[in-house]
């Protein structure tokens, strides 16, 4: 599901010029008591896995699964699950002048429909999000679908996103875990340049990240289809 394009190349697009800046992580300051948070608003890092842009904090009984592209090779997605429900995250670099979550939902609803899906705009515990039917292949061949709520944040040029899926999905007191892990998530964005909307790649755990340059233009993995999955390395937690 391409809901996510690529920047374009500086001076093509408006929105490169306006994450070329100086202004560093710790130049945010905060009043909020939930996150998710930006590494500037966390004193330490604690007992959160280190996935690179990300820290993910755990929980018992907790499997992650990382999600790697199949042609970049790159780590594109975190996905854990929890008690019969999972959320999948992915984390963007986005303008430091505005938020693209708007956007963004508007772009995955209509997407979603185009497949043959439906979905609803609603308020939920991070703001706006999507509750959508996904259609799915069911194993007699025929077409079903899948019930998945689509959440974000926009923080300070990144922007976070998750998709529910499973029981945390349709049944609200079910979802507490999994909404409590993302409020927890800290975004490591970098001070580096990067194009809006430009997947931050994410690191297995304990790796340290490789250098890769991180300018307009730079090679990025595609977005990821929430509809399929890619190659999986699993950990228990």
């Amino acid at each position: 599901m391409g809901v996510f394009r690529r920047g374009k190349r500086s001076g093509e697009d408006p929105e490169v010029a306006d994450d070329l800046g100086t202004s560093t992580e710790a130049d945010v300051t905060t009043t909020r008591e939930r996150g998710p948070w930006d590494v500037s608003e966390v004193p330490e890092r604690g007992r959160r896995i280190d996935l690179g842009a990300l820290w993910l904090p755990g929980r018992d009984g907790m499997e992650l699964r990382m999600e790697i592209e199949k042609t970049s090779k790159i780590v594109s997605a975190a996905a854990v699950s929890l008690r019969g429900s999972a959320l999948q995250l992915q984390v963007f670099a986005a303008p430091r002048t505005e938020g693209v979550w708007d956007d963004i939902r508007a772009e995955i609803a209509e997407s979603v429909v185009k497949q043959g899906g439906s979905v609803d705009d609603v308020p939920g515990p991070f703001g706006r999000e999507l509750l959508a039917r996904l259609p799915v292949r069911t194993a007699e061949g025929r077409t079903g679908h899948r019930p998945a709520r689509f959440i974000g944040h926009d923080g300070p040029r990144w922007f976070l996103r998750g998709v529910v899926t499973g029981r945390a999905a349709v049944e609200p007191q079910e979802a507490g875990d999994l909404e409590d892990v993302f409020a927890d998530v800290v975004v490591v964005r970098g001070s580096e340049p990067r194009v809006p909307r430009d997947l931050l790649p994410l690191t297995m755990p304990g790796r340290r990240a490789p250098a890769v340059p991180a300018v307009p233009g730079a090679v990025t993995a595609p977005p990821l289809d929430p509809l399929t999955r890619g190659p999986e390395i699993t950990e228990v937690h």
